[in-house]
């Protein structure tokens, strides 16, 4: 059992600072499913400390779009090496950085992975690590139980959506990538799954019991893209 997941890094760090009692948590639940013989390959994004340092170079003067990525990216392997830490007895002693190299010997149960490049988002990470490993699905934890036909933040009547072809999903989020945007799943990694033929199921990281229906093959809350 392989377990690609994709966790969103204001999940990790929110506004608020990092979120210790998620972490705490989120170990013993993949602790639990290790003893079970389950592996996972985990893949962390910038969350608040990301935009921070964003907002905070756009507030001096003009950046270019690929500095911000950087900012992005360095923030994302902030988190990662927290992850790394956290799983030490658990994980491979090397954080992923660049997924198209060999994975090395990599045999322990769990493998943490952070942002490469400019135009990579961690989600592309995770979806290009699952083509390589051979995984038919992508977890992708956010802070919201299902993916809604619009923001259910500004819009009251906003609907959720259980599951959705990648065509629809992709009119929803569209085509180009930019750093620090706020979709579900990256346009360009929704662009892999589907040539790859990827499932992505979207799922509320803060519900770790839910996620362990999902990870138990149970019935669980959430939005399945594929």
């Amino acid at each position: 059992m392989l377990f690609v997941l994709s966790v969103g890094g204001s999940i990790v760090a929110p506004k608020e600072g990092i979120d210790v009692a998620f972490l705490a948590g989120f170990k013993k639940l993949i602790e639990k499913h290790v003893r079970r013989g389950a592996r996972f390959v985990i893949i962390v994004g910038g969350g608040s400390t990301c935009r921070q340092y964003q907002q905070a170079a756009r507030d001096v003067g003009t950046v270019l779009s690929d500095d911000l990525d950087w900012l992005g990216i360095h923030a994302t392997r902030l988190n990662g090496h927290l992850l790394r830490t956290i799983f030490r007895r658990l994980a491979h002693p090397v954080m992923i950085k660049d997924p198209t190299r060999p994975l090395g010997r990599w045999h322990e149960p769990v493998l943490i992975a952070a942002g490469w490049k400019p135009g990579w988002s961690t989600d592309y990470v995770a979806m290009r690590l699952a083509k390589r490993l051979k995984a038919e699905t992508v977890i992708n934890l956010t802070n919201v139980d299902y993916v809604y036909d619009k923001d259910p933040r500004a819009h009251a009547d906003a609907k959720p959506i259980r599951e959705i072809d990648w065509p629809a999903f992709r009119k929803m989020v569209g085509d180009a990538w930019d750093p620090g945007m706020h979709v579900p799943f990256d346009p360009i990694a929704s662009r892999l799954a589907q040539q790859a033929k990827k499932r992505v199921v979207m799922i509320n990281g803060r519900n770790l019991e839910n996620l362990d229906r999902f990870l138990s093959g149970k019935t669980f809350t959430g939005t399945v893209v594929g």
